[in-house]
């Protein structure tokens, strides 16, 4: 294989040809934990996106590397924002993430509803720790925590990170970053385009679950509030970790929205 430089790709992802013309991504994690829930996911679900996501071609277990195939198109993140474009991502978006949840749905049960509440728990604990939160804020935090406790959530797989970095437009609709793909509460895959797409643009919502096949219902819709606060805990903690000012401030704007 060669080479092919892409200085668009992030750290530790290189494009490859082989001498017949095909084409690869080759992937590196620097933990073993990201690594190995990469490779489940694509073993596991993967087919369930046959079509719209990469095909695992190799692995090396002891560098932590994944060798994907490579999907053509552009990623939907650099369409103009108002475009007839972007909206018609949205709607293929939904449709493609209907075929995993479906695929993967379970009823309602306590137990996901309560697994996601003490994760949350956890992540206001090192925003308190890091004195990112006032007492109210932290008092509204938690408040949330015990809502998603005590709700019965339908699950199914999750991309978890799904948004438009991650989506390619091409002959066909891709999706790819599997690595924190997990069974989670099905209405958190909506909950980053919500609060970093949706709001300023309710447009895109619409095209979104008419392609995904039906709208939250009211309970969903109330959930999607909780979500949010599990966002702004998230974006507060990872910004202030990573030092990204643009991530603390869309962490600070939900605090805000959802006072």
């Amino acid at each position: 294989m060669e080479l092919a430089a892409d200085p668009a790709l992030p750290p530790r992802v290189v494009r490859l040809i082989a001498r017949d013309g095909r084409r690869f991504i080759a992937k590196q994690h620097a933990k073993r934990d990201r690594y190995t829930g990469e490779v489940h996911a694509y073993e596991a679900w993967g087919a369930h996106l046959a079509g719209h996501a990469p095909e695992l071609a190799g692995r090396d277990d002891a560098t932590f590397a994944l060798l994907l195939t490579e999907l053509t198109g552009d990623r939907a993140d650099t369409i103009a924002p108002g475009s007839p474009e972007e909206e018609l991502a949205h709607h293929d978006a939904g449709h493609v993430l209907a075929r995993l949840h479906q695929a993967t749905s379970m009823p309602q049960r306590g137990a996901v509803g309560a697994a996601l509440a003490e994760r949350f728990r956890r992540w206001i604990d090192r925003a308190v720790y890091a004195d990112l939160l006032d007492a109210a804020q932290e008092n509204m935090l938690k408040h949330h925590a015990v809502i998603l406790g005590s709700s019965r959530l339908d699950s199914a797989i999750c991309h978890l990170d799904y948004q438009p970095r991650n989506w390619l437009l091409g002959d066909t609709f891709g999706v790819y970053d599997f690595e924190h793909m997990r069974r989670d509460a099905r209405v958190r895959d909506f909950a980053r385009l919500e609060f970093r797409r949706w709001q300023e643009a309710p447009h895109l919502r619409t095209a979104f679950f008419d392609g995904y096949g039906r709208a939250p219902n009211d309970t969903e819709r109330c959930l999607l509030e909780s979500f949010g606060a599990i966002e702004a805990a998230t974006a507060l903690v990872k910004g202030h970790q990573e030092n990204d000012a643009a991530l603390s401030a869309h962490g600070r704007s939900l605090l805000s929205r959802l006072t």
